[in-house]
């Protein structure tokens, strides 16, 4: 059964030991593992201290562009996470801690069960959705499609 695979940036407007991203970092385990307890979550990018992605090599050459992957059974698990919990505190609050960037900033994309996407796979996807626009093949979170490449919501 395909899952739902998506990945986020947002550049930081300081180092993360900043006190000005203070919240934000103190809030990055609290809230990795509130959506690994969700309803729906499969897997999320950590780096080697298991607890976030903090220290992962990203495929962008900008420091301060932080980068966040996970799989989900299916697009309503990863909303209710999103919008739902806790979590919708962090999308209202983000200028306090990022830098608006041009184009989305989120994608998402079906995988095959038991896939784990790559950074490189991730990238890829957020590139195609800013050059293509949302469609079956990457979209947006309010540009959703079904597996079957049907649209589910705009």
């Amino acid at each position: 059964m395909p899952r739902l695979a998506q990945f986020n940036i947002i550049k930081l407007i300081d180092e993360l030991d900043s006190p000005t991203i203070k919240e934000f970092k103190d809030f990055l385990a609290p809230v990795n593992l509130l959506a690994e307890d969700s309803p729906g979550f499969i897997w999320r990018l950590k780096d080697e201290t298991g607890t976030d992605a903090t220290a992962i090599e990203t495929p962008y050459e900008d420091p301060l562009i932080f980068v966040n992957m996970s799989v989900w059974k299916d697009y309503a698990s990863l909303a209710d996470y999103t919008y739902q919990t806790v979590h919708s505190y962090f999308l209202k609050s983000r200028k306090k801690w990022a830098s608006k960037m041009a184009g989305h900033t989120a994608v998402m994309w079906y995988i095959e069960e038991g896939h784990i996407p790559s950074l490189a796979e991730a990238k890829d996807k957020l590139d195609v959705l800013n050059s293509k626009g949302s469609g079956p093949e990457a979209f947006s979170m309010t540009d959703v499609y079904h597996v079957d490449g049907s649209k589910l919501k705009s």
